[in-house]
């Protein structure tokens, strides 16, 4: 019998089944039909106890539970990011209630799903986000989530520096506050940078550092990684995806293919900088970069948004992949478990058009986000092959193929008309309970 790390190729540890076992405090357990996980909540990872099958093979026929999920609490933000897989900005009226975000926390808990990132919108916007955040560790569920930085205060960090199984991540898209506020709006670089000021300040530990890579930025990784070592933070580096509000600005700020080349060999270089399997794309360009390298959508991952409805993954809140509500009978459970759409990904995958290639096993095709959304076939070639034949795919397209760019929950204009970022972004000095 073994326990097998989540990390590709780490050495399987025996050990005697017959001697008896204490969990500690940190780690939470839950059975699986092939055996069992386990998470800890202090080094954040996975370990495994199964039989003899490839990890990323159990993965892909899907989980009884995901390990963690997305749950978007809000559309709701005071910034306008170009970028915005969501298109945030106004505050949706079905958003679920207090009463029911509870109620999934309570059906999370039930499911033993190790942990939720949550996000938005701004999470930090919603009235009852520390009730919300308490309860769930409460219940053994654990937090991660994704901040502007702008309501992070002094007061507010202290307090989730009280919290246990909570991580904070806050999200900047350049070193320099040029870079960074082109993309998120002029002074939402200053704001963030307070935001981690306030967490070190309140021994908060090790919290992480967000960056979209883009081709304006991927040139100061070296930068973002000093900014991470001052602070004792990590860096979390994260895919552009064409979802969102960046169906519009994908074709200009998506990496070259040449600087996918670089970002490849620097992360080869930096095992310790966090990806969350973002960039499985790019090892078909040799030696497999650490993680699982396959797409978790369905299998292991979802996203819950405001209002309860249910996706695949958080880069394709699109109605071709909604698999169900938390307001139906049944809710998340039923989804998770009896969704059409989600037995149907976690069903073998044609290689389609990357069938002939010898690396596919190692790419598994890319990304589904980045196939649909720039209207690409889900068998084709991923967008950002690294071997060119997402370009050709791309230039051989039919535009009308395009889903197109949405409004979504973007601030409008009496006429409809999307309101550009807002600036100056400002930082909430007032003391905010």
């Amino acid at each position: 019998m073994s326990i097998t790390d989540e990390r590709v190729g780490a050495p399987a540890r025996t050990f005697d089944p017959d001697l008896a076992w204490r969990v500690h405090p940190q780690v939470a357990l839950r059975d699986e039909s092939f055996g069992a996980l386990a998470y800890h909540y202090g080094t954040r990872r996975s370990l495994m106890r199964t039989e003899a099958m490839p990890l990323r093979q159990r993965f892909t026929q899907g989980l009884d539970a995901p390990i963690c999920l997305t749950w978007e609490l809000t559309y709701a933000c005071n910034l306008a990011c170009v970028h915005c897989l969501s298109s945030s900005g106004r505050r949706d009226p079905m958003e679920l209630t207090a009463a029911e975000a509870r109620h999934v926390v309570d059906e999370l808990a039930a499911m033993k799903v190790f942990y939720v990132n949550i996000g938005g919108g701004e999470p930090m916007l919603r009235p009852d986000f520390f009730d919300l955040v308490g309860y769930a560790v409460d219940k053994k569920v654990g937090v991660k989530f994704s901040t502007n930085g702008t309501r992070l205060t002094a007061e507010r960090a202290r307090r989730l520096a009280g919290m246990d199984y909570v991580d904070v991540q806050i999200s900047i898209d350049g070193a320099l506050a040029s870079t960074n506020d082109s993309v998120r709006g002029e002074g939402s670089f200053a704001a963030a940078r307070t935001a981690m000021d306030n967490l070190a300040a309140a021994n908060f530990g090790q919290f992480k550092i967000s960056v979209v890579v883009t081709r304006e930025n991927v040139t100061q990784l070296d930068q973002f990684s000093e900014i991470a070592e001052s602070y004792g933070a990590q860096l979390r580096l994260t895919r552009f995806r064409p979802s969102g509000r960046g169906v519009e600005t994908w074709d200009r700020l998506h990496p070259t293919a040449e600087q996918q080349r670089m970002l490849y060999h620097w992360l080869l270089e930096r095992p310790d900088v966090l990806t969350g399997d973002s960039f499985f794309h790019l090892s078909a360009l040799g030696e497999p970069l650490d993680g699982l390298n396959l797409c978790g959508a369905g299998r292991v991952v979802c996203l819950i948004d405001p209002v309860g409805d249910v996706y695949a993954c958080p880069f394709v809140i699109d109605k071709e992949f909604l698999a169900g509500n938390v307001r139906n009978d049944g809710g998340f459970a039923a989804v998770w478990r009896r969704s059409d759409l989600f037995r149907s990904l976690r069903e073998p995958q044609s290689a389609g058009a990357c069938a002939s290639c010898g690396s596919y096993d190692a790419c598994q095709g890319g990304c589904m986000a980045a196939k649909f959304f720039t209207g690409l076939p889900l068998d084709g070639p991923d967008p950002e092959c690294v071997f060119g034949h997402g370009e050709d795919a791309l230039a051989a397209r039919d535009a009308a193929a395009l889903p197109g760019a949405a409004v979504g929950h973007s601030k409008v204009d009496r006429n409809g008309t999307p309101i550009p970022v807002p600036t100056p972004v400002r930082f909430r000095t007032r003391a905010l309970a």
